[in-house]
């Protein structure tokens, strides 16, 4: 460590290492998960209908599960209510 040389660099080369090492960390980072070929816009775009898909019948489901429980619970009132006019 008594032997490390120190460099100066100017503002200007500095941000210019940075950002080409920036773009290298980028285009490494896609070619890691798929997404760095033509197609990468294309597919980047079918995930996003995807995902909205999948939020919709998310949201779908349970909206009608908790449709189906409270006819339940309705239902359950109804009879116990029928029951005690019939006894």
């Amino acid at each position: 460590m008594a032997n490390e040389t120190f460099t100066s660099l100017s503002k200007q080369e500095l941000e210019s290492l940075l950002a080409t090492a920036a773009e290298r960390g980028a285009k490494e980072a896609l070619c890691k998960v798929g997404l760095h070929d033509e197609e990468a816009g294309n597919d980047i775009r079918d995930l996003r209908v995807l995902v909205d898909g999948w939020r919709g019948i998310k949201k779908t489901a349970t909206r009608t599960f908790v449709q189906w429980l409270i006819l339940f619970i309705l239902g359950l009132i109804a009879m116990g209510t029928w029951q005690n006019f019939h006894k």
